[in-house]
């Protein structure tokens, strides 16, 4: 459903209670007694993962899949696929700077990206109380998943021409898909960017940040915005990542969240952190819930902080350990409303 993100975006971070807003789709494969295999291929399927935790969680917004092997897949890497956990690129496609000068850059729908689409379509009309998110790789990320991510951070130093030339048809892709998921109904997307974390300060600021900036140039208006979401290690480089100038972040849990509010803009949603696989996939609805409330006890006095997974919720994670983050935050802000 159309509406106002940035509207969105003020209202919320002026609401005494603030529902949360974890990455939250793949666990809904298991509440249909579907495979993450059958998901990540299958638009439909998708869709209704996404409605089935909107209609199970109070959730702030519906994520749709973080799934980092769609777009490589479409440039034409190899991709592994597994019955319960997510897919992962497995080998390399670029070689050197003669086969990235070759790259083809694929259209919106080739591989997996016409039946992702197609979801975010039906999900738009299946969920109209909440904004509707979509799932792309950010452009150095997906530049390093077509390569290797060990060897592009030393092309960096070795072949500074070769990376961008990836990441020119990186952002060229990328800007495509998010206005197929503008079309489709999206109320924006969630770009995961967690490669970028890797970079020193220097070239995060030449290999990273012109090409998000150059993405949310071109997708972003008043009714799609684009959160960026980097899982890294980012505090050495929150000062060049606000310069980015996104509306939302989602930081993950490499970093004290509180870092990340006392530098990025207030008027910037900032959500996070409780990490999901070490705590929300392995660990008790107990400690779940305490983790949780401790958070939101610290980071609360800040308007824009939204309490949030710091990262995609694997997808065998317990339902109850989920349900356990939505309580506490319900038993935070009981007396607030």
């Amino acid at each position: 459903m159309k509406r106002n993100m940035k509207q969105w975006l003020k209202d919320y971070k002026d609401a005494p209670v603030k529902k949360a807003m974890p990455i939250l789709s793949f666990p809904g494969a298991v509440m249909m007694n579907r495979t993450v295999n059958e998901l990540v291929r299958d638009g439909h399927l998708q869709a209704l993962c996404m409605k089935t935790i909107a209609d199970r969680f109070d959730t702030g917004a519906a994520f749709s899949l973080m799934d980092l092997s769609v777009e490589a897949e479409a440039f034409g890497s190899p991709v592994l696929y597994s019955d319960e956990d997510v897919p992962t690129v497995n080998g390399v496609l670029i070689h050197e700077e003669e086969e990235a000068q070759a790259l083809k850059v694929p259209k919106v729908g080739d591989g997996r990206t016409g039946a992702c689409v197609e979801g975010i379509k039906e999900a738009s009309q299946l969920i109209t109380d909440r904004p509707v998110l979509a799932g792309i790789i950010g452009p150095f990320s997906l530049a390093g998943r077509l390569t290797d991510m060990t060897e592009i951070m030393y092309l960096c130093f070795d072949e500074p021409e070769m990376v961008e030339c990836l990441l020119e048809k990186a952002t060229e892709f990328l800007i495509q898909y998010a206005l197929a998921f503008k079309e489709a109904g999206a109320n924006g997307v969630c770009m995961a960017e967690p490669a970028a974390g890797l970079l020193s300060p220097q070239l995060f600021e030449e290999f990273s940040v012109p090409y998000v900036q150059k993405i949310r140039s071109a997708v972003e208006d008043e009714n799609f915005i684009v959160m960026y979401h980097n899982c890294g290690n980012i505090k050495p480089l929150l000062p060049a990542v606000k310069e980015i100038g996104a509306c939302a972040y989602s930081v993950g849990n490499s970093i004290d969240i509180e870092d990340a509010l006392k530098v990025l803009p207030e008027d910037a949603m900032v959500i996070g952190n409780i990490d999901p696989a070490g705590v929300i996939r392995s660990g008790t609805p107990e400690l779940i819930y305490q983790e949780t409330l401790q958070l939101l006890e610290r980071c609360s006095r800040y308007g824009n902080f939204v309490l949030a997974s710091g990262c995609d919720i694997p997808p065998m994670s317990p339902v109850e350990n989920i349900q356990a983050l939505f309580d506490a935050v319900q038993e935070f802000y009981k007396d607030k409303a």
